[in-house]
């Protein structure tokens, strides 16, 4: 009975080891797999956050460059400008607009230069040397004129980016000012003669020389006005007439050129461009701490009177008196004859305003002379107390850590 009874129980103690295994082997599978899935997830996490790294390193560097070579977008804008334009250089090309003054009319003469009428297309030129002056700006000033400014000894940032400025303004004017003058002697307005601002009006077309000119200067204020708006200049003291005056600027440029008053419009560019060049070198000198500072502000100062309020308040008598009595004096849309009332009352009201606003101009100008005389102080009285290091370099410091 024993014996019956222990190989009876043996198979039963066969069955529950071989039972035990095999739960055994099924939870050690289980755990093997669960750890192979944890590790799966791992590899995946530590993937994910490599690619994140990746990514965020990435468009550091991209955020970095641009902030570094603020030049770098414009330059690529233009340069797919001019690789469109080279693959058809002809007027068919759409891009043509963009680079060369539109609509040649032909000249009114035979043998005489070729006209160009106004229209649409004006405004993609606009456009396109608004990018040009966008690159041109941000790369002198940062690759040409700061060097030069650590050079010459200005270490403070401040003084730096006051010297670029004024150095830039130079680099324009003294490029656009003689430009002027020499497309200006070709015209009945040669050496402000104001009587040729209104003979053989309306002038519908112009020559390719000044059509360019015009457009080309309202582009550089245009810009000038969008760095205003961006605040891309630390603020003067006078920030406020600032603003008005690229108001005012804007306002004369795009009326004249629509209404046809271009032949005002040079000689106002003019006085203003060669006025600018001189108080632009003045104040370098001044940086510069140069021994001529002193001499060169009083011939500026002459070139200021002479240019921004004499010839510019002899513009506003002629407003008064040959306006109307030289050329037609009527308002008819047909024939785009604008010489009328009320074309004289917006033009003597902005060429007032911008009167106005360089009388303030002039009232810090005589105010640096009388400290040059009284107090032997050379300082730029529209500008706020030098900034230290540290004040201007914070916005940058911010604009790097975004």
């Amino acid at each position: 009975m024993e014996e019956r009874a222990s190989v009876q129980i043996l198979p039963a103690v066969t069955s529950v080891s071989q039972l035990d295994l095999s739960e055994a082997r099924t939870t050690c599978h289980r755990k093997t797999s669960s750890i192979d899935t944890g590790r799966t997830l791992a590899h995946h996490k530590m993937s994910s956050r490599k690619r994140r790294r990746r990514h965020s390193s990435l468009s550091y560097r991209v955020k970095r460059f641009i902030l570094r070579y603020t030049w770098a977008f414009p330059l690529a804008a233009i340069s797919a400008f001019i690789f469109v334009y080279s693959l058809n250089p002809s007027e068919s090309n759409p891009v043509h607009k963009f680079l060369f003054p539109s609509y040649p009319v032909g000249p009114e003469t035979p043998g005489g230069p070729i006209k160009y009428a106004k229209g649409r297309d004006d405004f993609a030129f606009v456009f396109f040397y608004i990018i040009f002056f966008s690159f041109t700006r941000e790369f002198v000033m940062q690759e040409v004129l700061r060097p030069l400014a650590r050079y010459w000894g200005l270490a403070s940032r401040g003084k730096q980016t006051r010297f670029m400025e004024q150095a830039y303004a130079i680099v324009y004017f003294i490029f656009i000012a003689p430009l002027g003058l020499y497309i200006m002697k070709g015209t009945p307005v040669w050496f402000f003669n104001t009587r040729g601002m209104y003979e053989d009006f309306p002038h519908k077309t112009l020559t390719g020389d000044l059509k360019f000119y015009y457009l080309f200067q309202a582009a550089y204020w245009a810009q000038q006005a969008i760095v205003l708006v961006l605040g891309m200049e630390k603020p003067r003291k006078d920030a406020n007439e600032m603003i008005l005056h690229h108001i005012v600027t804007l306002s004369l440029i795009g009326l004249s050129y629509r209404f046809h008053f271009t032949h005002i419009g040079i000689a106002v560019y003019i006085t203003h461009d060669i006025s600018d060049l001189f108080l632009a070198v003045s104040k370098v000198l001044n940086y510069l701490k140069s021994p001529i500072t002193v001499p060169f502000y009083v011939t500026f100062m002459g070139v200021w009177i002479y240019m921004r309020h004499y010839i510019n308040l002899r513009i506003i008598y002629s407003l008064f008196t040959e306006y109307k009595t030289v050329g037609p004096y009527e308002l008819n849309w047909e024939t785009e004859q604008y010489k009328c009332p009320l074309a004289q009352a917006i033009t003597s009201t902005l060429l007032i305003a911008l009167q106005s606003l360089n009388l303030v101009w002039l009232y810090y100008v005589l105010r640096v002379a009388y400290r040059i005389t009284v107090y032997n102080e050379q300082r730029d009285a529209r500008s706020d107390d030098e900034a230290s290091d540290a004040e201007v370099e914070k916005p940058m410091e911010k604009a790097k850590a975004t």
